[in-house]
């Protein structure tokens, strides 16, 4: 018996092995192959906050064809390839790294797009190299959430002064759901809003909010804070919006110059002229000097000192000569507080006359009125001396003329001859009273005579009884006024002494 040939039977073998090898492309034999191989997604629905991470499990058991495990957000022609092993994916990692059953992933950082079904998909091997789907999970709905954002609060454009109303507005978005509270506060005391609004955000799984306060601002509320204090239900505490009322504050200053020492002042001496810059905010001020309307230089420049209300002072001083040339200057403070108008404030320097004798440094108008009340008063004073001065003369003489006189002796000038031929008339006789101080003299003295004396010898009414009794007078060149004829006086009583001497002219 021949051998059977043996080369055809050999050749047959390697052919059988590549038909059996390309059968495996064939569905059916993936069937067979795959038998008992699944995917397992056991997360249906998963909620998650944006900025949070996003955790997705897949496992798989059994013998499955040759391939990859991806992750796919959608199904169909729109799909997404979130995670695959052989890309790179920079928010995406796997929870068990390297393993052949567990294909669980992390996706950090989820924001609101995120938002999707998730599918956990097993590929086979196809002819000619490309992937195709071999089996996949039952998939996991994914909803993300917002994250609401702090509150913002603003305010007016710019500043406004005290006493004025003031809308403010507090904005946050990122809710899910709507139900959003809204309540404002003032320094801790809550403060009715006037209007609030909820709407829809970027996505249908976010609610904007947006809320409005009419406040009307004081003085004192440069240490104020305005928040707007928001609630929602995924919050475990409330978000806060601050907004501090000094950024809409401005309070002007009081301004006031001050001029040490006051006017009037000396001649050359300094005076301090201060400007009071009180209770302004905020502490951007500018102050300038100027004399008569020119500026000056001041070297002195001092800054804002803050108060215990908040508001800010300044202190501003410029010293001068006073000198002649300067006396009326005006000298003004100019301030420009926060960029807005100025507001000035002047003080004038009156210089004093020189001070005199028993006068003081008063103004020259007020001098002038004074210096008429001190002749007024001088002369009523001298016309009231001169009157009291007559009277008491008059007193004195009418005392006097109680009282005798002992001697006298009256000398007459010489006559010149005008005078004697003026005397023509002989009845023009010129006479004399004579009541002088009682005076003992002795009979001796009535001899002591010259020729040219004329000597009258007087005694009253009673018999002298002895030398203190003899009242006598003597005249020598006795000058006599002329007066006109009258008669002879009347006897004076007993106990005066009096006599009028009547002599006719020679």
């Amino acid at each position: 018996m021949e051998p059977l040939p043996r080369g055809p039977g050999r050749a047959a073998w390697p052919l059988t092995c590549l038909v059996l090898l390309s059968l495996r492309g064939w569905p059916g034999m993936d069937a067979q192959v795959g038998q008992g191989f699944k995917v397992q997604q056991p997360q249906p629905k998963v909620l998650v906050t944006a900025g949070e991470t996003l955790n997705l499990t897949c496992t798989t058991s059994g013998d499955g064809p040759a391939g990859a495990v991806k992750w796919l957000k959608g199904w169909g022609s729109g799909n997404e390839t979130v995670y695959d092993q052989t890309a790179s994916f920079p928010r995406v990692t796997r929870a068990v790294s390297g393993s052949d059953t567990d294909f669980s992933i992390h996706i950090r950082d989820v924001r609101l797009e995120d938002a999707g079904i998730y599918y956990c998909v097993k590929f086979r091997k196809a002819l000619g190299g490309v992937d195709e789907p071999f089996q996949h999970g039952n998939g996991t709905a994914v909803s993300v959430h917002a994250r609401p954002t702090s509150p913002v609060v603003s305010g007016p454009d710019h500043r406004v002064t005290p006493k004025q109303s003031v809308p403010f507005t507090c904005t946050a978005g990122g809710f899910f759901p709507e139900n959003i509270n809204v309540k404002w506060l003032k320094d801790d005391s809550p403060i009715p809003d006037q209007q609030s609004q909820i709407t829809p955000g970027q996505t249908k799984s976010s609610y904007n909010m947006s809320s409005t306060v009419l406040v009307t601002l004081q003085e004192n509320d440069v240490r104020s804070q305005l928040v707007c204090e928001v609630r929602h239900s995924t919050l475990t505490d409330p978000l806060r919006g601050v907004y501090p009322l000094s950024r809409a504050l401005r309070v002007s200053p009081s301004v006031h110059v001050v001029p040490d020492p006051p006017s009037p002042v000396e001649v050359n001496k300094t005076v301090n002229f201060t400007c009071h810059v009180d209770g302004f905010y905020p502490k951007g001020v500018a102050v300038t000097w100027l004399e008569n309307g020119v500026e000056i230089k001041v070297e002195n420049v001092s800054q804002p000192m803050e108060t215990s209300k908040g508001l800010f002072r300044l202190r501003s001083l410029v010293q001068v000569q006073a000198t002649e040339e300067k006396n009326g200057s005006a000298f003004t403070c100019r301030v420009v507080h926060d960029a807005w108008d100025s507001i000035n404030r002047t003080a004038t320097l009156q210089i004093a006359a020189p001070a005199r004798e028993g006068q003081s440094d008063w103004p020259q108008t007020d001098n002038e009125n004074l210096l008429l009340i001190y002749i007024v008063v001088g002369v009523v004073c001298t016309v009231l001396a001169l009157l009291v001065a007559a009277i008491l003369c008059l007193i004195r003489a009418k005392q006097s003329k109680g009282k005798s006189s002992p001697s006298a002796r009256l000398h007459e000038p010489e006559k010149s001859s005008e005078a004697t031929t003026q005397e023509s008339d002989p009845n023009n006789l010129t006479y004399a009273d004579l009541n002088f101080d009682r005076e003992r003299k002795t009979i001796r003295r009535m001899v002591e005579m010259s020729q040219q004396s004329e000597y009258a010898c007087i005694q009253t009414s009673q018999a002298p009884t002895g030398d203190d009794n003899l009242t006598y007078a003597d005249l020598d060149m006795v000058h006599l006024s002329k007066a006109p004829r009258r008669p002879a006086p009347r006897p004076e009583e007993a106990g005066s002494e009096y006599a009028s001497v009547q002599i006719p002219r020679k």
